[in-house]
C-alpha cells in the first residue's frame, strides 16, 4: 500500500511540472507574440523625451495622437486628423499626453530650443598649432665618455610629457630651453621642470650634460613645439563666429597623446590630388596652404570632438551656403544623406552617402553614427572616406546632423560620424540660451 501510494504521489509532482512549464511556456508564447501587436509595438516607440529648435516639427508614429499639449509651445499639424505632427513655436519645456485612439497611454517631455542655424562647411582647411609648452616626443642617448645617458629619462620625463616650465619661467617655444640649459650646464645646478602629465602636474629635476667633442649641454630628450595639418571645416556660426572643425582630437604623430593648445590658427588650404584608400590602407587627401596663405581664423580648443575657435572678421568662407537647421540625435533617421567636401581644389561638392546606423546620446561619444558612402564619383575618386576628410558636414533632410570622424580600417568605404550638438557645445555654442537657462 505504501508503494502505490509514493507512486500516486511522484505522479501528481510529475503532472503538476508539467502543467506549470504549460504554463510558462504558454506565457512566453502570449508575451513574444505581444510584442508584434501593433498598438504594442507603437507604445516602445514613443520617446520618453524630445527637443527640437523652434520651427522644427516631430512627427510621431502613426496611428499614435497627442491628447493633451501647451498651446503657448507647440502647435499640431491640422492637415491630418492623426495630430501626430507636432512644431515647435516658442522655447520652452512642458508636458505632452500622447494616446492611441483616443486612450492616453503615455506623458512626453517637450523641450523647445530657441531657433538656430550655422553655415555648413566642407572647405579644406590647413591646421597649424602651437603646443601649450614643449612637447617630449622621444629620449637622446649621448655618449658622455663615461657610457651613454639621457639625462631627462634618469629625471622620469617620459614620452608624451609637456614641459611647461623650467626655474619659474614660463616655457611655450623650444628656443627658450637653450639658454638656459647652458646657464644650468656650466653651473653644475639642476634645472627644476615642471611638467603636465594626463592632466596632472608633476616636478622633476634634470642635470645638463654633455656629450663628447661637444661643447653644448643637453637634456638628452626630442622636444616639439608645433604641429601641423590638414582637415576640414564643419561649421561656424555668422553672428559669433564660432566654428568646429575635424571631428576629432589632433594628436602628435610620434606620442599619440592629444596635443594642448597654447595657440593656432586654420589657413586656407587646396586639395592637390588623393590617395585612393583600399582594404587595409586608409587614403590621404594631399592639400597644401593656399597661395594668399589667408588665415581663416583662430584655434581656442583641441577636443575628442575637433577644434574650435573663432573665424577672423571679415572672412566669408562660402557666399553661397546659406544658414542651415540643426539636426539632433533623435532626428537622424537610417537612410539616404550628404557630406560636403573637397576632393579637387578648392570646390566643396556634395556627395551621397547611407547613415547606416545612429546611436541617441546621453553623454559626448565620438562614435555616433555608422556611413556608407554610396556615391558612385567618390568612391571611384577616394576609394570612400579618407584621412583629411574628417570634419566633413553630414547632411540630412536640409538639417546638418553631425560630422565624419572616422574611416574603417577593413572597408575605407565607410566610417563613423559624431552627432553635431557635441562640436556645438565643444564651439561654446549653447543651444538653450543664457537667459532661458535662468528661468526655464
Amino acid at each position: 500500500m505504501v508503494e502505490v501510494k509514493v507512486k500516486h504521489e511522484e505522479s501528481e509532482i510529475v503532472r503538476d511540472r508539467r502543467v506549470h512549464k504549460a504554463i510558462g511556456l504558454l506565457l512566453l508564447v502570449i508575451l513574444f507574440s505581444a510584442a508584434f501587436y501593433p498598438p504594442i509595438q507603437k507604445y516602445f516607440q514613443i520617446p520618453h523625451e524630445i527637443a527640437i529648435f523652434e520651427g522644427q516639427t516631430f512627427q510621431f508614429p502613426e496611428t499614435v495622437s497627442v491628447l493633451n499639449y501647451d498651446e503657448s509651445a507647440v502647435e499640431l499639424d491640422s492637415d491630418t486628423d492623426l495630430n501626430n505632427n507636432l512644431t515647435g513655436i516658442n522655447q520652452s519645456k512642458s508636458s505632452i499626453v500622447m494616446g492611441i485612439k483616443g486612450f492616453p497611454i503615455r506623458a512626453v517631455d517637450v523641450t523647445i530650443h530657441p531657433e538656430l542655424k550655422v553655415i555648413p562647411g566642407g572647405q579644406s582647411i590647413g591646421v597649424r598649432v602651437q603646443t601649450d609648452g614643449v612637447l617630449v616626443v622621444g629620449h637622446h642617448l649621448m655618449d658622455t665618455g663615461a657610457g651613454k645617458v639621457s639625462p631627462g629619462e634618469v629625471s622620469d620625463i617620459q614620452v608624451g610629457d609637456m614641459i611647461v616650465e623650467m626655474n619659474g619661467i614660463n616655457i611655450r617655444e623650444m628656443s627658450e630651453i637653450q639658454p638656459l640649459v647652458q646657464e644650468a650646464g656650466e653651473n653644475e645646478t639642476p634645472i627644476k621642470i615642471e611638467i603636465r602629465r594626463r592632466g596632472k602636474t608633476y616636478h622633476k629635476e634634470l642635470t645638463p650634460v654633455k656629450a663628447k667633442n661637444d661643447h653644448r649641454f643637453h637634456l638628452g630628450l626630442y622636444i616639439r613645439d608645433s604641429a601641423a595639418g590638414v582637415g576640414t571645416l564643419t561649421f561656424y556660426e555668422p553672428q559669433s563666429r564660432k566654428y568646429g572643425a575635424l571631428g576629432h582630437v589632433i594628436s602628435d604623430m610620434e606620442t599619440k597623446e592629444p596635443i594642448e593648445v597654447g595657440n593656432g590658427e586654420i589657413i586656407k588650404s587646396d586639395v592637390t590630388s588623393i590617395e585612393k584608400g583600399l582594404t587595409g590602407e586608409p587614403g590621404e587627401k594631399l592639400a597644401r596652404f593656399s597661395n594668399d596663405r589667408t588665415v581663416l581664423g583662430n584655434i581656442t580648443k583641441n577636443t575628442d570632438f575637433g577644434i574650435f575657435g573663432k573665424m577672423n572678421k571679415g572672412i566669408d568662407v562660402d557666399e553661397s551656403m546659406e544658414p542651415m537647421e540643426i539636426g539632433l540625435a533623435h532626428q537622424i533617421k537610417e537612410g539616404p544623406a550628404e557630406i560636403l567636401t573637397v576632393v579637387e581644389g578648392e570646390e566643396v561638392k556634395r556627395f551621397d552617402i547611407e547613415i547606416v546606423s545612429s546611436t541617441p546620446q546621453k553623454f559626448p561619444a565620438t562614435k555616433g553614427m555608422v556611413i556608407k558612402v554610396t556615391d558612385e564619383e567618390l568612391l571611384d575618386k577616394t576609394g570612400g572616406i579618407v584621412q583629411g576628410m574628417s570634419g566633413s558636414p553630414i547632411i540630412q533632410n536640409g538639417r546638418l546632423i553631425g560630422a565624419v570622424t572616422h574611416v574603417f580600417v577593413n572597408d575605407p568605404s565607410s566610417g563613423y560620424g559624431c552627432h553635431i550638438e557635441w562640436m556645438l557645445q565643444d564651439a561654446g555654442i549653447n543651444i538653450e540660451n543664457e537667459e532661458w537657462k535662468k528661468t526655464g
